[in-house]
């Protein structure tokens, strides 16, 4: 019971590099990707903020490392990190290639630097030597505010080529370094800047890494997630973009949710639930809106992909269930319980939570169990 169209999408080829355990780019499925806001030197903190972005889904997380002190503070996250789970962690480092050396001698899995703003050719060398030597991949980040000023005098103001022209100069000094283990990002806040600078940069002739995917700065929960996924909804749909992050002035568990209910919604990825309920009106038999709030929090631990369908009323009701593993028309006096596309009983209204997440548990253990029997 799925939606095939994704399957239409043809992704743009490129090369594929690891990050950690995940691969990004090629044929590995896009990963979602967000940042830690908590102060890097409170490492309890960060610590505890990583376990809950990838409880919530994060394939790779970020975490700012601004001074040395800090990248020690790295290093103990990331050794407490490697007791419990696996999570890769990216270093968001500016400028200094000290930091990048310390980070890469304390088990990063991943630099985000831009090679261009180190300094000296043999800082460059030497942070790209200890990169290939521990395979730690790299990061090339273009922000439209905070382009190199000759860009801004030659444009006169950011815009899609000067991004896509400041990536491509990072990009060839890790290329004439010998070393191809790379993503690249052109983001900015403006949407058609964004859309424009990702488009230019796919379509650049010989330019084959991998691309990470944002619209930087993009607001507040509301605001930003309409906004990014417009953007990289409309980029994803086009085949660009192997790695993402909703970039939101919000909890970070918000940006690894959103990232995953866009995947979810074009079909590229499926993780936990994916409720589709109504609007309701007055046709309604139930209260949707409360039984879809409360379900949302009930269910928020599974990851296990399955569809669940919360329909008011027996208009459009049956043929919304007929479509998902579990579903639900209401009726009166009782709603009925779809199972497969299949009517399988009915229930009392007092009762209809408690039986859907009943339900919705029951189908993912009952689907594990088949799997497992026929392994």
């Amino acid at each position: 019971m799925h939606n095939p169209d994704f399957q239409s999408i043809q992704r743009r080829p490129c090369r594929q590099i690891q990050v950690g355990k995940v691969a990004v780019g090629g044929d590995a499925p896009i990963s979602v990707q967000s940042m830690t806001n908590t102060d890097t030197h409170d490492v309890q903190s960060t610590l505890s903020q990583v376990k809950q972005l990838a409880q919530a889904g994060a394939d790779i997380v970020r975490i700012s490392v601004p001074t040395l002190e800090a990248a020690e503070s790295f290093g103990a996250i990331r050794s407490q990190l490697h007791q419990q789970i696996d999570t890769p962690l990216v270093a968001d480092i500016h400028f200094d290639h000290r930091i990048a050396l310390r980070v890469l001698e304390l088990g990063v899995d991943c630099l985000r630097i831009n090679p261009g703003n180190i300094g000296r050719r043999e800082r460059i060398k030497a942070v790209v030597d200890s990169a290939r030597e521990k395979r730690v991949p790299i990061r090339i980040g273009v922000n439209a505010g905070s382009l190199e000023r000759d860009l801004l005098h030659k444009y006169h103001e950011p815009c899609a080529d000067a991004l896509v022209e400041s990536a491509l100069r990072h990009a060839a000094i890790l290329e004439n370094n010998d070393y191809p283990d790379f993503k690249v990002s052109v983001k900015a806040s403006d949407l058609h800047m964004a859309l424009a600078a990702y488009r230019k940069l796919a379509a650049t002739p010989g330019f084959t890494q991998p691309i990470h995917l944002g619209i930087t700065e993009a607001g507040g929960l509301r605001n930003g997630i309409g906004k990014s996924a417009l953007g990289l909804g409309m980029l994803l749909m086009e085949g660009i973009g192997d790695t993402l992050r909703f970039s939101l002035a919000s909890d970070p568990v918000d940006e690894v949710r959103a990232g995953w209910d866009l995947l979810k919604h074009i079909g590229l990825r499926r993780r936990g639930v994916e409720l589709i309920a109504c609007p309701s009106c007055s046709r309604q038999n139930f209260d949707v809106i409360a039984t879809v709030n409360q379900l949302e929090q009930r269910l928020e631990d599974i990851t296990k992909p399955i569809r669940v369908a919360i329909i008011g009323c027996y208009v459009n009701g049956p043929g919304e269930a007929r479509m998902v593993e579990v579903g639900v028309t209401g009726a009166s006096p009782q709603s009925m319980i779809f199972i497969d596309g299949k009517p399988k009983h009915k229930v009392e209204g007092g009762e209809l939570i408690d039986q859907l997440e009943q339900q919705v548990r029951g189908y993912i253990s009952q689907r594990e169990t088949t799997t497992l029997a026929s392994a």
